[in-house]
């Protein structure tokens, strides 16, 4: 499943991009204290995305050391879905660190594909992917996360079904696209050979 996102995102080191999906599909699973979360984030080009974005508020991350602000990094999981309850979005470096948090996207482009029903975060991270080579990832508050490459629309992840397929299940459950459907249905368990 993540190897099809893959075709379509490919300036992006996997590791990186998954660590942040997986981020993402926590936050759209779990929300904070009960209550669902919407948020957005942008991985890599992030100069630019600096450059045409600004801070709602004092940026929270400032001023701490590149090591505790890696998405590898625990610690600052439990941060990030705190600061996901505020207004504004994420920006990620393509190495994965963490650059800065709360903050509001004024990049706009006339070449995005942002299906009807989506909101405004979604619109933000669309005009920041076509504006800059930085890929938007974005939490809705209907708990799917979107991934939105050069201005278009590239994958949907209902975060069920990505912690099934994260969960080494693949050997269990096969998995088919019919259209722009995934159908998920029981594998038949194979009859144990003698040797």
């Amino acid at each position: 499943m993540f190897e099809s996102l893959l075709c379509e995102v490919t300036e992006y080191d996997p590791d990186v991009l998954e660590a942040l999906i997986g981020l993402a599909v926590e936050i759209a699973r779990e929300g904070r204290e009960g209550r669902r979360v919407g948020t957005l984030f942008t991985l890599g080009d992030e100069e630019a995305v600096l450059a045409k974005s600004r801070p709602l508020i004092l940026d929270p991350l400032s001023g701490h050391p590149e090591a505790s602000r890696h998405l590898t990094n625990l610690n600052l999981r439990g941060t990030i879905k705190e600061l996901a309850q505020l207004d504004g979005g994420f920006v990620v470096s393509r190495e994965g660190i963490v650059l800065s948090a709360c903050r509001y996207l004024d990049a706009v482009a006339t070449e995005v594909d942002v299906p009807l029903g989506l909101g405004s975060r979604h619109i933000a991270a669309a005009n920041m992917s076509a504006a800059t080579r930085a890929v938007g990832i974005v939490v809705s508050e209907s708990s799917v996360v979107r991934l939105f490459c050069h201005g278009h629309l590239v994958g949907e992840i209902i975060p069920e079904i990505w912690m099934m397929d994260h969960a080494h299940l693949r050997d269990t459950v096969k998995t088919e696209r019919v259209g722009e459907l995934t159908v998920l249905t029981p594998s038949r368990r194979q009859p144990l050979v003698a040797e």
